[in-house]
Formats: C-alpha cells, structure tokens, sequence
C-alpha cells in the first residue's frame, strides 16, 4: 500500500477484515464513496514506434470520445430507468452482451465483471438519477484514461502471460462509479448513522458509520455496493471499448484486456489466520486484492504468474503492473495478500 493517505474515516490505502463470527459489522466508509473505483489496463498489439506518425489524430479522437468532469455525459445514453437497474444487475457482463467487449474480457476481470448480489432496488432514486446519464464516463478528480509505453520487464514469465512486452503501447483507465456510487456512499452512511446505538455501537468519526452485515442496515448495504460495483464495471467496459474503436481507425491496432481490478470495495471471505479458516468481511479503500499463481478465481491463461496487480501512477510518474506472490496460505477465494493500487 504505497499510497496510504489521510482518508474519511479510514485511510485511503487501507484494509480492514471483522470476524463474521464475532457479529461482523460493514461500514461504507471502509468501502469509501467511489465504490468498486478501480484500474483497467489495455496491451496494444504495437510498439511505440507504430502510431506515432497519428499520434495527434488518436489523441485528439480519444479526447473527444472520453467524457469526463462533473456531471451527465456517458458514453452510453441508456432508454430510462429500467436500462440502467439491468447494468446494476449485470455489470461488465451486461455490457458485453448488449455487444460493448468480447467475452476474453470477462476472465480478465475480477469476479468475471459482475457481482451477482447485487440489488438494484436497494439503490435510492436519487443515485439512480445521478447515474443515469453517466456510464462510460471517467468523472473527475485523480482518474484519468493515459496512453503509456512499457518501459521495463522485470519478470519476462509473468509479463508474458500477462500479455505485456517492453516497449509496447497500453492504454490505462483508472475510474468508477461517479455520482451514483457516491450517493450509495452517502445514503448508506446516514441509514447506519441513525441505528449504530440501536446495535450498541459507537465510533469517534461519523464517516465509520457501520452496523451488522446481517442486519436490514448492513443487508441493504451490501447490495447496493454491489449494484454499484457493477455500474463501474460496465463503466470501465463502455470506455476501453470507445478507445478500442480509436485505436483501430487511427492506428489500426487492436486493445486486448490485462486485468481489470477494483480496489473500494467489501466481500464476504474466508481466510486462513493462526492455523483458523475464518468467515471474515474485508473492507478495501484504496487497496486492491493479489492472488498469488494457482488461486481457484484466476482464468486458466494467469494459473502460473498470478493476478495481475496495477499501481498507477500520478501525471509525470510511471504506473506499475505487480504480480500476486506465493503467500502463506490460500484461502477458499482469495489470498491475504494486498496491493495498494
């Protein structure tokens, strides 16, 4: 986690797992407001050399066909309301079906790009209203969509398998959920708010707001992130798809998927800890789960390297691709070890 930082309530950066068995509890702040925002990494089949010669005329076109700031404005106008609850439900694989990606695209993705709990009805009316009109878009702040090159293999068997080579052309995309995560953030925050004594439960910061996750509070929470997680995987798959398109006219190359990880989100998981295997929910804010080679989750093609594990970087300084190590023990769906990202 090189990028711990102050945070609301938890820090960015930060893991938090609470014994299902000891009452677990579930707090949208461990979670944070952009939930399920993640990274989304995209290998070129060129080198740097090749597109140069467009290098103005693909940039200039991937400025215009990314929307980004506050506000409306996705790549994808969906017909009302019920369109949307079908994204909530299906994510990337939504996405996919309705003919935005290929189905490599899904095992490239955490969770195949859906996470099948999720509850649209649980998700208010006014964050279905914020974000309507905005999927595939980047939003504001730290994201970004980057053309970057490859500047140096460390590991040549794990970047081989990842898809990677020196020198090679890749477009990373770093975004989430925008306003509707946010409002689920926010919803959900009061509505634990105002029952934390009702479970007997007090905490120094108002934005650590938490409450059972068998309780209706933390039920209710759990499925709306999760119908939120999903807004953002079909976020980032609308917009690899438009630089996709991009690439292909101006370049004539293809875009083929590394990984797709979020790195604000919470699941239900069991680990092995001091000899135990134990139910635990783990809170990731600005952290980023990494399997290590041989996880049951990995597709067949990532069994020998590992998960692929992105660390981008700020403007001006280089982005990493990590690769999840051997750990101590694995657990029944995901390994201990954690990068931030």
């Amino acid at each position: 986690m090189p990028d711990i930082h102050w945070g609301y309530g938890f820090p960015i950066g930060g893991v938090a797992a609470t014994d299902v068995a000891t009452g677990v509890v579930i707090s949208p702040g461990g979670v944070g407001f952009d939930i399920s925002c993640g990274v989304r990494l995209l290998a070129a089949g060129v080198g740097a050399d090749e597109p140069r010669p467009v290098l103005s005329r693909l940039m200039d076109g991937l400025s215009a066909a990314t929307p980004r700031g506050a506000g409306p404005g996705g790549v994808w106008q969906l017909d009302g309301q019920r369109a949307l609850e079908k994204v909530l439900a299906g994510g990337a694989q939504y996405a996919v079906g309705q003919g935005h990606g290929s189905h490599r695209d899904l095992d490239r993705c955490e969770d195949r790009g859906i996470l099948a709990e999720a509850d649209p009805g649980r998700v208010s009316q006014r964050a279905l209203e914020r974000g309507l009109r905005q999927v595939g878009s980047l939003g504001s702040g730290n994201h970004f969509l980057e053309v970057q090159v490859v500047d140096e293999v460390f590991d040549p068997a794990a970047a081989a398998a990842f898809g990677l080579a020196a020198g090679q052309v890749c477009v990373m995309i770093h975004c989430g959920s925008r306003g509707l995560g946010h409002q689920v953030c926010t919803d959900h925050v009061r509505a634990m708010g105002d029952v934390m004594t009702r479970y007997g439960i007090s905490v120094p910061d108002r934005q650590l707001a938490c409450a059972p996750a068998t309780s209706p509070q933390g039920r209710a929470y759990l499925t709306a992130m999760a119908a939120a997680a999903n807004y953002a995987r079909a976020n980032r798959q609308l917009l690899s798809e438009a630089a996709r398109r991009l690439f292909a006219a101006a370049a004539g190359c293809r875009l083929d998927l590394v990984y797709d990880i979020s790195h604000n989100l919470a699941k239900i998981e069991t680990h092995e800890a001091g000899g135990r295997s134990l139910g635990l929910c783990v809170h990731r804010k600005g952290a980023t789960r990494a399997l290590p080679p041989g996880h049951p989750a990995l597709p067949a093609d990532l069994a020998s390297s590992g998960q692929p594990v992105m660390v981008p970087g700020s403007m001006g300084t280089a982005s990493y691709v990590l690769a999840g190590a051997p750990g101590e023990a694995h657990s029944a769906q995901l390994a201990t070890a954690q990068a931030e990202s």
